[in-house]
């Protein structure tokens, strides 16, 4: 049986004789780090307020505690970073403030959809923090995001925790395990449409299972955000995110279903009919145009393990329909003005 202190990597790895504090915090932010730092601080002071609704109207213990966990986090990679900025003489971002909710609201969300969208949210930010790492050389600000890491890691540990012990969602599928090695002889396993088509495997299924999961909560929270939204013309936005969103959900879910896979359920059940809006347009269009940009990356995961054209093809498509709506997105953000620039380089023309 494998003992905790046998998973500390010191003991199979000999430590670097290299001094790292040649990487320290006397070096000036570089481009990496100054993007990586400047996205974590927007997410996240998005999430605190999100949150802090969601704790308003939550009545289960458990929940309750997943949520003052999220915050709590999300306070902390804050300030941290604030720190960061502060010591670099690096302007703090406005970010989004208590303006940009109304704990008064009324709900707009059953406690069981808490958890998914902390899931959902969390694998957001542990994509943003993982990234970081290889790039970051400033060894104090790498330690952050890998200290970012762990954290989220932990907490989806208790998010997962939570959602099976209280069977919010489906066990994971199963599939018979192989009798032996098995070498692919035969150009037809790239097959999807035509001929002999191959059963899927594994890795299909996590990715389309993830994407599933992904985009049922998409989905609850943007029926929810299409209800309370004032201006028109992003109501409009999130309608074609709604419709966008069913349309994938319903294609992926066809996948493992001809295969006899169960799927994940829809979660549009645990939004209220409450019109009163907890949140601002801002808040809001900023949300769903960054997540939708965190679909990108998740749906080039799963390009890069799928070998079936079908569901090669399926990704495609709606990389190009995401990428149309965060697109428009940003275009309306910006014609509010109420999109912050991310540090960029100087014209030099």
């Amino acid at each position: 049986m494998t003992r905790d202190k046998d998973l500390n990597p010191m003991k199979v790895m000999k430590p670097l004789k290299i001094n790292p504090k040649i990487t320290g915090g006397t070096q000036p932010l570089t481009t990496f780090e100054m993007g990586k730092l400047w996205a974590t601080y927007m997410g996240n002071s998005m999430s605190i307020q999100i949150l802090r609704y969601f704790l308003q109207h939550c009545d289960d213990g458990d929940i309750r505690l997943l949520l003052e966990n999220g915050i709590a986090l999300s306070k902390d990679f804050k300030q941290r970073i604030e720190e960061f900025f502060t010591k670099d003489n690096f302007p703090i971002p406005i970010g989004f403030t208590e303006d940009d909710v109304n704990l008064g609201a009324p709900r707009l969300y059953a406690d069981e959809f808490y958890p998914h969208y902390l899931k959902y949210a969390s694998k957001a930010g542990m994509s943003l923090y993982s990234v970081a790492v290889p790039l970051v050389m400033r060894e104090d600000i790498r330690e952050f995001f890998i200290y970012c890491n762990q954290c989220a890691t932990v907490f989806l540990g208790q998010i997962n925790t939570v959602l099976m012990e209280k069977k919010f969602i489906a066990n994971p599928p199963i599939i018979p395990s192989p009798d032996g090695i098995d070498r692919i002889g035969k150009q037809s396993y790239l097959n999807g449409f035509l001929g002999d088509v191959r059963p899927l495997q594994a890795l299909e299924i996590i990715h389309l299972w993830d994407n599933i999961e992904n985009n049922t909560t998409s989905k609850a929270l943007l029926l929810g955000f299409c209800q309370i939204v004032k201006d028109e013309k992003i109501k409009t936005l999130f309608n074609r995110g709604l419709d966008m969103t069913e349309k994938a959900v319903k294609q992926y879910k066809e996948k493992l279903h001809i295969g006899h896979i169960q799927s994940p359920a829809y979660l549009d059940h645990l939004v209220t009919t409450s019109t009163y809006p907890p949140f601002s347009d801002k808040i809001m269009l900023f949300h769903k145009v960054d997540m939708f940009a965190m679909k990108i990356r998740s749906f080039g995961n799963s390009l890069a393990v799928t070998a079936r054209r079908d569901l090669n093809l399926l990704y495609a498509r709606t990389l190009v329909n995401i990428g149309l709506f965060v697109d428009d997105g940003m275009n309306i953000l910006i014609d509010k003005g109420w999109l912050e620039s991310p540090p960029q380089a100087k014209d030099r023309g």
